[in-house]
C-alpha cells in the first residue's frame, strides 16, 4: 500500500513509481506545480529591477504582485467606513443594533 502524495489516501499501485492514487489527483498536483513555477518565475524576473509604487513612488518588493504599495492600495473610503463603524460600536450605536 502506498499513500497518495496529493490526497493522502492509501492505494494499491500497479507500478513501482506511481505516487498518485488517481488521474484526478495527478492532474491537480500538476496544476499546483505549474502555478508555483509561474509565481516563482515572475518573482525571478522582478529581481534586480527597480519597481516603484505608481502612486507614491516608494520601492516595491519582488513579492508584491500589485503596481501599488500596501499603503496606497487601501481604499480611503473603506477606512473611513470602518472607523465610523468602530466609533459607533464604542458609542453603543452600532448599525447592527439599529
Amino acid at each position: 500500500m502506498k499513500s497518495c502524495r496529493w490526497c493522502d489516501k492509501n492505494f494499491d499501485s500497479n507500478i513501482s513509481y506511481q505516487i498518485y492514487c488517481s488521474e484526478q489527483c495527478r492532474e491537480e498536483a500538476t496544476k499546483e506545480k505549474i502555478a508555483q513555477r509561474y509565481i516563482q518565475s515572475r518573482r525571478q524576473k522582478r529581481k534586480g529591477k527597480n519597481r516603484v509604487c505608481k502612486q507614491c513612488n516608494s520601492k516595491l518588493s519582488i513579492y508584491n504582485d500589485e503596481p501599488l504599495c500596501n499603503n496606497c492600495s487601501i481604499n480611503p473610503n473603506d477606512v473611513k467606513k470602518a472607523l465610523k463603524q468602530i466609533k459607533g460600536m464604542t458609542d453603543g450605536k452600532s448599525k447592527r443594533n439599529r
